[in-house]
């Protein structure tokens, strides 16, 4: 499927979300909608795979019959049905009934069947805890389909959702379900709710032109980033993982097989499921990627609170897009966990650093680690100041990037990104600043990063290059002689310079102007004593 065809679909599921969600929120009906997008992938997926297994067994229907191929094959081998589960479970790791396909649910709406909200509340259940491994619990947890804002009863709700899958359905029709297809679709869905949701959206979504920009950056060596990209990385790691976008941003730039394993933690449990169903959307294996749901700060994940430092988990590549100046509440237990000691807690009033050295001490010795913060973590005092200036002296930012405003759903702001390594090659940092004119698109809405400014912000990092007004090497010396105050515009400024004045040219014009002056001063007093008139003095 061509990039248009693919843009085209997510058009059309998004006009089909925003005719039929009614009064309804955007991130409301989003959770319904991008469920049914993800049923319809297993269905297909589940079903390729039982044709496959199946072979010649596998049922071939007449074009008018409605029924699925499993549904009938169900009704005639039914001794059989348990071995074929089975061998689906070891095969796809997932199993879904004839019933509870999207081919079924589909027709039962097409029909306006009273009981498709029933049994999609059974399918639903069924795939939660029967159908997956202890991975996959609570999936669909977050979708209520006993909600009111369906409708006020049951025979409300069940049209409802009768009328939104049935013209889902249509919207695929023409349409390959390949998992790029549908992940992209889905992935397009996603940003198209996070914009209708405003500052909720910050919560989850990171923009992909954004998100592109630290995915190139991470899949670049890391020590000589001119060499360009890694062949392959064991794991990357996303601590405030949201929808899984920056992962799979990450895993575009290296190739299905250029990461061993994807690992992302998400603290809501709504955006933690829209997660796990991004990645198999998008045709991660289940083997493949491990999202944790729980709180970052508290750091609750068991596997990284292992105390054994020859143990515990540390990751090739680590990005993320926290909450910015989230408050919290540090007790003093925090300043001993090994994450804080070595620098000390990030204020109450912004966990932006303490999300920082979170993501850092994980961080492999060879790894690059790349995090948007708020431009307050390049200046901001108190212990902020402190944190900032023993990781500039033990040599661990690299890269200091400037963005423009507006580009992010959740917030105006201008926000940077920072560019961390244990072990780097240079001895400088490299300071971007991409907000000047020429270095973005702007909207009435929303600013955007084109495709030309995405690329001279990495190749700008890949290549240390330094530009007049827009990126420049700057020495240890300089920024401590500036108290380690990162404000990008103190190293490169895209203010205009002030025009030099030639001062005798300026006082040659003010004689000459002077000269013209008095002539016409004489001139106009010769007038006025031909008239008897007072002279001017």
């Amino acid at each position: 499927m061509t990039d248009q065809e693919q843009q085209e679909l997510g058009k059309t599921l998004w006009n089909i979300a925003n005719t039929l969600r009614g009064a309804m929120n955007a991130d409301d009906f989003r959770d319904y909608m991008l469920s049914f997008l993800f049923l319809r992938y297993l269905s297909d997926n589940y079903e390729a795979a039982a044709e496959r297994e199946l072979g010649r067994d596998y049922p071939e229907l007449e074009k008018d019959d409605r029924r699925t191929p499993l549904a009938v094959w169900y009704e005639k081998n039914a001794d059989d049905v348990d071995a074929l589960e089975a061998l689906m479970r070891r095969k796809t790791h997932y199993v879904i009934k004839p019933e509870h396909l999207w081919a079924s649910i589909a027709e039962m709406a097409r029909l306006g069947h009273n009981d498709l909200l029933s049994t999609l509340k059974a399918g639903f259940k069924f795939i939660e805890n029967e159908s997956f491994s202890s991975t996959f619990d609570g999936l669909f947890s977050e979708i209520n389909l006993d909600s009111e804002k369906l409708g006020k009863g049951y025979t409300e709700r069940n049209t409802k959702l009768c009328s939104i899958i049935k013209e889902i359905a249509k919207g695929l029709v023409g349409f390959s379900t390949d998992n790029d297809t549908l992940g992209d679709a889905y992935e397009y869905l996603i940003g198209e709710f996070a914009a209708g949701s405003g500052k909720k959206a910050g919560e989850f979504y990171t923009p992909q032109q954004v998100s592109s920009i630290l995915s190139e950056i991470v899949a670049l060596d890391s020590q000589d980033p001119a060499l360009g990209k890694k062949e392959h990385i064991d794991s990357v790691f996303d601590f405030a993982c949201g929808s899984g976008s920056l992962l799979l941003n990450v895993r575009n730039q290296l190739g299905p097989r250029g990461i061993g394993k994807i690992y992302g933690q998400e603290r809501n449990i709504t955006t933690y499921n829209l997660a796990r169903m991004n990645m198999l959307l998008h045709g991660v294996k289940d083997t493949e990627f491990e999202i944790f749901h729980g709180d970052t700060l508290t750091n609750d994940w068991d596997m990284l609170r292992e105390p054994n430092p020859a143990k515990m988990p540390r990751f090739d590549a680590v990005v993320a897009n926290p909450p910015f100046s989230y408050r919290w509440d540090p007790s003093e237990a925090l300043g001993e966990d090994a994450r804080f000691k070595n620098y000390g807690l990030a204020p109450k009033s912004a966990a932006d650093f303490a999300f920082l050295l979170h993501g850092f001490h994980y961080l492999k010795d060879e790894g690059t680690m790349a995090i948007i913060l708020p431009h307050g973590v390049l200046f901001r005092g108190g212990a902020e100041e402190r944190i900032r200036t023993k990781l500039l002296k033990d040599g661990h930012i690299d890269t200091v990037i400037g963005l423009p405003a507006n580009l992010f759903f959740s917030t105006g702001i201008p926000v940077c990104i920072l560019v961390l390594k244990k072990c780097k090659k240079f001895d400088d940092v490299l300071f971007i600043n991409a907000t000047g004119a020429g270095r973005f698109k702007k909207g009435k809405r929303q600013n955007q990063l084109t495709t030309d400014n995405i690329r001279d912000v990495v190749e700008t990092y890949q290549f240390r290059k330094e530009e007049d007004r827009y990126s420049r090497r700057v020495e240890m010396g300089e920024i401590e002689e500036k108290g380690f105050n990162l404000n990008i515009a103190r190293y490169v400024s895209i203010a205009d310079a002030e025009k030099e004045i030639d001062l005798e040219e300026t006082n040659a014009k003010l004689v000459k102007i002077e000269e013209r002056i008095s002539k016409a001063k004489q001139d106009h007093n010769a007038y006025l004593s031909e008239l008897g008139l007072p002279l001017l003095p």
